[in-house]
């Protein structure tokens, strides 16, 4: 048995609830199916505080910008289409968190993200010339970051791992528990969580 898997999910405003929610409750319930164990937690690039997502949700993260003690690190999508006030294109245009997410890529660390959370890590030049997937109607602006996009709900090229639409952060997560922790730890969690996970992963 090693060390528990430790698995950040990144918040900003703007972030879509269902984005952060779905894999964070997958890490955390991997966690009582597998002997290593997972340790979850929510991070913020601008240190811990208060943040609120898309529909009104405040949440109090606690915790701040610390990659290097991550196995895997998630990051959401949300407000894609609303190009005024908190969502991903604040957060690209202000440039701290693309920054600090090309900043973080270090062997070791999986860059994972769920629905239009890959055109963050888009803008921190992560997806070029890389297989992934997002939300479908951000396929174009992804494709125009030189992601080489792939059908399918999850796509895993090692140490970058995306997820389609909102609900695919369900698919993500237990692709993940499977990978990491193992099939019985992902059947575990789905049994739990009364989810089987759906769609195609495409893997190399």
């Amino acid at each position: 048995m090693g060390e528990a898997l430790r698995v950040q999910v990144v918040l900003f405003d703007g972030v879509e609830e269902q984005d952060f929610t779905g894999p964070y409750e997958v890490f955390s319930a991997a966690g009582m199916h597998s002997e290593r164990g997972t340790e979850v937690s929510y991070v913020r690039v601008d240190g811990p505080g208060v943040v609120r997502a898309s529909y009104g949700t405040k949440v109090e993260v606690e915790h701040g910008w610390s990659p290097d003690e991550a196995d895997i690190l998630v990051v959401p999508g949300g407000g894609y289409g609303r190009r005024q006030g908190p969502g991903i294109w604040a957060e690209i245009d202000r440039r701290v968190l693309p920054d600090a997410l090309a900043a973080s890529a270090r062997e070791g660390l999986t860059l994972a993200s769920v629905c239009t959370g890959s055109i963050v890590l888009g803008a921190a030049g992560l997806v070029r010339g890389r297989p992934c997937t997002t939300h479908h109607r951000a396929i174009d602006t992804l494709v125009e970051q030189g992601g080489v996009l792939k059908n399918a709900r999850v796509v895993d090229d090692g140490s970058l791992v995306t997820a389609g639409g909102i609900t695919s952060g369900l698919d993500l997560g237990l692709w993940l528990v499977n990978r990491e922790l193992g099939s019985d730890a992902a059947a575990g969690v789905e049994s739990m969580l009364e989810y089987q996970a759906r769609g195609s992963v495409w893997t190399r």
